[in-house]
């Protein structure tokens, strides 16, 4: 019987995800073994990630045991993946999407709408901080890291109002009952690869592996996705630290990727929505990129660059 090794960080989260990864696995007769660790990502929190200075806060751990063996594949949530991965690493498969848009949470109603009541909302996500500033200027984000419990403990302590974050990673540690507010995907889009599961490998993993892995668990219709919105990303040459946002969505044999770029401040948004064939998702994502590059994105990525350097 095959047996795959599992890398993993260690936050419950993403012991979730890759537990659900597992079981998936040993429903097609695969056995698995979990390798968990903590990432830079999970140890350094007293500085946005943006700030770290570093492309794989949360992946670099996990691809130097890809790269020596001790691993078969890690487990990573899509929307942390750099946009272009170091050589020798390939994305295999995506899982079955879960719900992408963000949610706040907290412990009492509240009325985003209300500009007339202060409102103070967790997050360290640079395109939260830029779509919250563009589209709710009367709100004011705090600085927010941690894992998800942290999370809620420093909100029940008083550190804000509510807590904003992804849907997918609510539901999946049972905080729902939490939600105070959803916002739509098509004003407030979801950053590239949010609510989908991402296995990664190194590209020496054996292509009998490779093809049951894949078998297992990837989904169409989440990698044709995540493939348009992943080369639009790659065009900006963006990741976490930049205000960027894309989401697709699959009709039939069509690809519909909303995608666009904000300034830190989000005084300036450019959005556009583009359709193209199912059959060749990255030159869609390819497209738009070179839209919003040609469209000030240029400027404004070196503007966003200059100050991250400070």
């Amino acid at each position: 019987m095959t047996t795959i090794t599992v890398g993993s960080r260690k936050s419950k989260l993403a012991m979730w995800q890759t537990e659900a990864v597992c079981r998936m696995l040993n429903d097609r007769g695969i056995e698995t073994v979990i390798s968990a660790m903590d990432t830079k990502g999970d140890k350094i929190l007293d500085r946005s990630i943006a700030k770290i200075g570093s492309k794989g806060v949360f992946t670099e751990e996990l691809e130097e045991q890809l790269s020596d063996g001790s691993v078969d594949i890690a487990v990573h949530s899509a929307k942390d993946m750099q946009s272009t991965l170091p050589q020798d690493f390939e994305l295999i498969a995506f899982t079955e999407r879960e719900k992408s848009h963000d949610v706040l949470l907290g412990f009492s109603k509240i009325d985003l709408q209300n500009v007339h009541t202060p409102l103070t909302v967790g997050t360290s996500s640079v395109r939260r901080v830029a779509l919250l500033n563009h589209f709710f200027p009367h709100v004011k984000a705090v600085p927010m890291r941690g894992n998800l419990q942290t999370r809620i403990a420093k909100l029940e302590a008083g550190a804000c109002d509510v807590l904003m974050l992804a849907y997918a990673g609510v539901t999946r540690m049972g905080y729902d009952e939490l939600i105070v507010h959803q916002f739509d995907v098509e004003q407030f889009t979801p950053p590239v690869g949010q609510g989908c599961i991402a296995i990664e490998a190194a590209t020496t993993l054996s292509a009998e592996k490779r093809g049951l892995i894949r078998e297992a668990l990837n989904n169409v219709e989440s990698e044709s996705c995540l493939l348009a919105e992943r080369a639009f990303l790659r065009k900006l040459e963006g990741g976490c630290s930049i205000p960027a946002f894309g989401h697709a969505v699959l009709n039939g044999d069509a690809i519909e990727l909303t995608a666009g770029l904000a300034n830190l401040d989000g005084s300036w948004l450019l959005k556009r929505t583009l359709r193209g064939k199912a059959e060749d998702p990255e030159k869609l994502g390819s497209e738009l990129g070179d839209f919003i590059l040609d469209n000030n994105g240029r400027e404004t990525l070196a503007a966003i660059k200059a100050v991250h350097a400070e």
